[in-house]
């Protein structure tokens, strides 16, 4: 049986200041989550994207078509219930960084992973005084407490939209590192998903690019770069550190 989806009922729709920042209103009505929680974002410039997902709306109503709604959504009615829950599931990715599962052969492909992955790993010890370690094959790489303890810090540190975005920058690439670069502007957006693809980049030069996992691949990068987007959006990141 197909759902009827809701069709456009406004005229106009724009941000008005709110208590605790900044809200959607539809002809004057507040827009809400799905669970019916108030749409209160931290920025007028994140409400100003959402308004425009909103405004651009012609006949039905297509959630597909609204990302920074639909992830304002979620930090709303489901980060926000389990705030402690989800930033201790993405801390645990510093214990299971892709950076640190490395290659054992071939020989240019180690080369590679090293070249590549081992300055963001320098980079997150400079940054954050975290050194991970790496190790080659699927055999776990046990990391040090203290390592992985400051790298679990400015992820509990973050709002509930900051958390939202960042849980699909670190779900997505499966490197809390990269996800870290991604936030911190450690370089450009494109280069930083590019890190996180160095093995399929490999098999795809090796026997050619399969067109359903191309295609998946565009889609999560697509993804990647909306949760940086909605980031950035965000209250201005701090890492957190005592």
């Amino acid at each position: 049986m197909s759902i009827m989806k809701p069709k456009r009922f406004w005229k106009e729709a724009k941000v008005a200041e709110a208590d605790g920042g900044f809200r959607v209103e539809l002809d004057g009505r507040p827009v809400r989550t799905p669970a019916k929680t108030m749409v209160i974002l931290p920025t007028r410039a994140l409400a100003e994207a959402i308004a425009q997902e909103w405004d651009a709306q012609e006949g039905e109503v297509d959630p597909a078509k609204m990302p920074f709604t639909r992830t304002a959504n979620s930090a709303l009615d489901k980060v926000a219930v389990q705030h402690e829950e989800v930033a201790a599931m993405l801390a645990e990715y510093g214990g299971t960084d892709l950076l640190c599962y490395r290659a054992t052969s071939p020989a240019e492909l180690i080369d590679r992973q090293a070249a590549l992955w081992d300055p963001m790993l320098d980079w997150a010890d400079e940054i954050f005084g975290a050194r991970l370690a790496t190790g080659g094959g699927i055999m776990h790489v046990a990391q040090a407490d203290d390592a992985v303890a400051k790298l679990a810090r400015p992820v509990h540190s973050m709002d509930n939209f900051q958390l939202a975005a960042f849980h699909d920058l670190v779900g997505i690439s499966g490197s809390l590192v990269l996800a870290f670069a991604a936030a911190l502007n450690q370089q450009e957006i494109g280069a930083i998903w590019d890190l996180s693809r160095v093995d399929e980049t490999w098999q795809e030069e090796q026997w050619g690019v399969d067109e359903e996992a191309a295609e998946q691949a565009a889609k999560k990068r697509a993804e990647f770069l909306h949760a940086k987007a909605f980031f950035d959006l965000c209250q201005s990141f701090d890492l957190g550190a005592d």
